[in-house]
């Protein structure tokens, strides 16, 4: 059986005095200020977490990865994409592709889309080629527009 997912976040950017760093799909991108964020704030990695759960009927990752959590302040998110690619293994099932999209005015995304293609293949235990990242702006509408913060969908394919 084949099943699908979607997921979808959004994270403001931090203050500049709180000296997050910005990381996306697991890259650390050169960037003023980080986004806000009980975890390592990763929008891309929780978009691509909650379609993956979704598509196995699970909770999202507020539910596996509370913010009330003091142990999961400041986690990777790469760590939560692969927690959540093995509750799919659990269910005897595996994941056939991803497909993603980041909403930013800025910083560039298109320098590091490999970069992250490789991270989350690996903590998907999918190849670069099964995972789809694209960026776009929000043609300067909305908080994203107005570089508030960073949102990130995506769909997964899981089969079971």
């Amino acid at each position: 059986m084949n099943l699908v997912g979607i997921g979808y976040d959004i994270h403001a950017f931090a203050s500049p005095e709180a000296q997050r760093k910005l990381i996306l799909g697991g890259v650390e991108i050169a960037h003023p200020v980080g986004l806000d964020g009980h975890s390592d704030a990763d929008v891309l990695c929780h978009a691509i977490a909650d379609a993956v759960l979704g598509a196995i009927g699970e909770a999202d990752i507020g539910h596996h990865f509370p913010n009330t959590d003091p142990s999961l302040r400041g986690m990777s998110s790469l760590e939560i994409v692969r927690r959540s690619a093995a509750l799919v293994a659990q269910q005897g099932g595996r994941i056939i592709n991803i497909d993603s999209t980041l909403l930013s005015e800025a910083p560039k995304i298109a320098p590091h889309l490999t970069a992250m293609r490789e991270n989350l293949a690996a903590a998907l235990g999918l190849s670069p080629q099964r995972v789809g990242i694209k960026a776009t702006t929000n043609e300067r509408l909305g908080s994203i527009g107005r570089k508030e913060g960073i949102a990130a969908m995506a769909v997964a394919s899981v089969e079971i």
